[in-house]
């Protein structure tokens, strides 16, 4: 069983940063992608980017160029590197992996 908990989220200005990482247990980490996901307030679910076992990497259009999807294997942990944020990417974000969700953390993006 892989169970995912995210963790890194936090409060930011507009323009900043922010790593969130995804970390799992479960020998079968390595061989399943990890997607990436993000809720506002009052809005679906809103899928954000992929990374493969392979390391291939695919993502929205709303957050391609300023986002960026990592994974290192061996620490069982994915990583989503966020630049340039702005007040519209408030929101929980949560990785899945093979169906199993992690608990999500809060990102906020203060004007």
């Amino acid at each position: 069983q892989v169970q995912p908990v995210e963790s890194g989220g936090g409060l930011v200005q507009a323009g900043g940063s922010l790593r969130l990482s995804c970390a799992a247990s479960g020998s079968a980490f390595g061989r399943n992608a990890i997607n990436w996901y993000r809720q506002a307030p009052g809005k679906q679910r809103e899928w954000i980017g992929v990374i493969t076992s392979g390391g291939s990497t695919s993502y929205a259009a709303s957050v391609k160029g300023r986002f960026t999807l990592s994974r290192d294997n061996t620490k069982k942990t994915g990583y989503l590197q966020m630049t340039n944020l702005g007040p519209e990417d408030t929101a929980v974000y949560y990785c899945n992996i093979i169906g199993r969700w992690g608990q999500g953390t809060q990102v906020t993006v203060s004007s």
